[in-house]
């Protein structure tokens, strides 16, 4: 039985986050599952078949940490997944933002995956 949200904002956040998933899950191919914190942002690949977790990139590894803001570490983040997938043999995935919206540091990061050779 699922719980409740009384919170408005947390029951728009998880509705959202159930569609785009589904519509992920749905293609089969490799997912890059993104969440945007206050601080950070995390972008993982995940396997179609056995949802298992093929490699994570964040914006708090030390190998990422820079100068510059939450977009330019989320654009460093983009870049650092597309070279993950590269390394799987992975050249074609699906984007789940997660229920956070298109723009921002989330657009960031797909953009600079998408110029690193990712393609969704």
């Amino acid at each position: 039985m699922k719980r409740k949200i009384h919170n408005e904002k947390a029951r728009k956040w998880q509705a959202r986050k159930a569609r785009t998933t589904r519509a992920a899950r749905a293609s089969g191919n490799p997912e890059v599952t993104v969440f945007r914190s206050a601080k950070h942002i995390y972008a993982q690949l995940v396997d179609p078949e056995t949802g298992r977790t093929l490699g994570t990139v964040s914006s708090r590894s030390k190998a990422l940490a820079g100068e510059g803001g939450k977009v330019e570490a989320a654009k460093r983040v983009g870049k650092a997944l597309a070279e993950l997938a590269r390394e799987k043999q992975i050249e074609k995935a699906v984007f789940n933002r997660n229920g956070f919206l298109f723009h921002g540091r989330v657009k960031a990061l797909a953009d600079a995956a998408r110029e690193a050779g990712l393609k969704f």
